[in-house]
């Protein structure tokens, strides 16, 4: 079985967030191997997710069946390894033009562009305003302005911080963390240059998953999607994920949709032997 490491989000090598690849098209059956293997595949990969797809019976409102493991356990939403996903069916040629994909959080599109970069179609998250938690400021190491539950199928705390050095600067209590939402962590700010091509900054702690520091999260792009364009008057934005790998996140508000735009490389292939 070939399995990939992909680089999402990003147009060059070791940026953006990497991603394990598996397509399950030379399994027998068309379902996927049990939990336990999958959990095992994703451990012994060692990146945020490990992505596993399976072709689908044609005539159905999906094309492929998709499911997302961190080194700990199974994830109900992903952008990155999706992106990633849908990077390998595209330049390998197992599949062409927009893919749907039938997941946790439902069906998910993925349309490529000319351009070389993927579209994703992800439901945005629903935001709703709360009281800091005590203790988190500490945990963060920084007071936030606001706060926002980002709903079950997220499971996050998005946190304001005063400005983009001070989301840059954080170095935070990454087990105090844990006790502050279901997931993780998103820390946000303003870009201060927006000249350099982004509106808004973030970084994306996820404890609760095993994961200390994402380098660059698609689905916290549908909480701080909706969250920027209300503050800043516009539905179509870039987002800077400020992770020492960094990674970029185009990003388009429609209503209960969120699209999520950004390119992949794939770096590394080979052959799963077990």
């Amino acid at each position: 079985m070939r399995i990939r490491i992909v680089d999402a989000f990003t147009d060059r090598p070791f940026a953006g967030n990497p991603a394990g690849v598996l397509l399950l098209d030379d399994l027998p059956g068309d379902t996927f191997p049990d939990d336990d293997r999958l959990q095992n595949i994703a451990l012994e990969v060692n990146h945020a997710e490990t992505a596993f797809a399976h072709r689908l019976p044609g005539g159905g409102e999906a094309d492929w069946a998709l499911r997302w493991f961190t080194p700990a356990t199974e994830v109900a939403m992903c952008g990155h390894a999706t992106l990633a996903t849908a990077h390998v069916l595209h330049t390998t040629g197992a599949h062409t033009g927009p893919v749907r994909f039938a997941t946790r959080s439902g069906v998910l599109v993925a349309t490529p562009a000319e351009d070389g970069s993927i579209t994703l179609d992800f439901p945005t998250a629903p935001l709703t305003p709360v009281a800091p938690p005590a203790g988190v400021a500490e945990a963060l190491g920084a007071a936030p302005l606001t706060a926002f539950d980002t709903g079950p199928d997220i499971g996050d705390l998005l946190l304001e911080l005063d400005d983009e050095k001070t989301v840059r600067a954080l170095r935070p209590d990454i087990k105090a963390l844990a006790a502050h939402s279901a997931r993780g962590i998103i820390a946000t700010a303003r870009a201060e240059n927006p000249e350099l091509g982004y509106d808004f900054v973030s970084r994306c702690f996820f404890p609760n998953v095993g994961i200390d520091e994402d380098p660059v999260t698609g689905s916290a792009h549908t909480a701080l999607a909706p969250y920027w364009s209300q503050r800043l008057g516009r539905t179509t934005l870039t987002g800077l994920q400020a992770s020492p790998r960094s990674g970029r996140v185009r990003t388009q508000l429609r209503g209960e949709r969120t699209l999520l735009t950004g390119r992949a490389v794939t770096v590394i292939e080979g052959e799963l032997l077990t």
